[in-house]
């Protein structure tokens, strides 16, 4: 395909997937061709496998089209990073013209409640092809010798993969086997085999939530701490998404209360910064911090 074919192409996909509908007639004048022009680069995206409707001689792209969903997947950002970068475009000065332009766009492609760039290892490609195409045609699959941290065993594990977690280093998965839902790190699958097998527990998968201390898990665990500023800012320079649970009281007391799924990623914030923290409320957080340190070599 020569260079200005391609160039047309791209602007008709843009024109049809802003929100837009357009006629033939339409398009044809926008990219200064004729009609009959038009209508081929409209069957290109047809052939190519895009959805295009068609209501009384005005088209448009539909974004359930695979292909976009493709696109999509591609780059993304995590919560975390579309708060740093939310709270970055709102401290530029109102008046900068460019500052509405910016929001606009962010706000109409990312929702801030998942977001981050998608960087999957070379050698974990064809792994994770295969999960998206499992989750795709909702497929159980099995995890070649998986190499599990908690039993330190290498097994093959029948699963019914249906979600990845926010940078793909993670699938969630419901295990038949044990009846749960379980999430699966992909750098210790050494292969994934497709199952000419359909999902049989659909009804039962469920996405764990993953907490401001990036912790992934189905438990919300309340916590209380008092903070002096500095672990304060430490919390929130370490864990951006922990500032919108932080409430100041004086100039050295913070409050940070929110609901955690596992005490481990906070744990290890207060056992850092023991001298600046206060646990407040909470015995099974108390009595978790309590085991950590005796069960601690120092």
């Amino acid at each position: 395909m020569d260079q200005p074919k391609l160039e047309r192409l791209l602007r008709v996909m843009q024109l049809l997937i802003n929100n837009k509908r357009y006629t033939v007639e339409d398009l044809a004048d926008r990219l200064g061709t004729s009609a009959r022009t038009a209508y081929r680069y409209i069957d290109t995206f047809k052939n190519a496998g895009f959805l295009v409707n068609e209501i009384d001689g005005i088209y448009s792209l539909s974004k359930e089209s695979k292909q976009f969903r493709s696109i999509s997947e591609l780059v993304y950002f995590t919560e975390e990073e579309a708060f740093i970068l939310k709270r970055a475009i709102e401290s530029i000065d109102d008046e900068n013209p460019a500052l509405g332009g910016l929001k606009k766009k962010l706000y109409s492609v990312y929702d801030f409640k998942r977001i981050a760039d998608v960087v999957v290892h070379p050698g974990q490609l064809n792994i994770v092809n295969n999960l998206i195409e499992a989750i795709k045609y909702k497929e159980q699959v099995i995890l070649k010798n998986y190499r599990s941290s908690n039993s330190s065993n290498v097994t093959d594990r029948l699963t019914e993969p249906f979600a990845f977690d926010t940078n793909m280093v993670q699938v969630f998965c419901f295990e038949p086997a044990s009846n749960q839902n379980k999430l699966f790190k992909v750098a210790r699958i050494e292969e994934v085999i497709r199952l000419d097998k359909d999902w049989c527990f659909e009804s039962l998968h469920r996405k764990a939530k993953t907490d401001v201390f990036r912790i992934s898990g189905f438990d919300e665990l309340g916590v209380e701490l008092r903070l002096t500023m500095l672990a304060a800012n430490l919390l929130k320079e370490e864990y951006p998404l922990s500032e919108q649970f932080i409430t100041k009281i004086t100039d050295n007391e913070f409050i940070f209360k929110t609901t955690v799924c596992s005490y481990e990623g906070v744990g290890r914030f207060v056992l850092g910064l023991c001298n600046e923290t206060d646990v407040l409320g909470s015995p099974e957080f108390k009595l978790f911090l309590d085991d950590k340190r005796a069960k601690s070599r120092f």
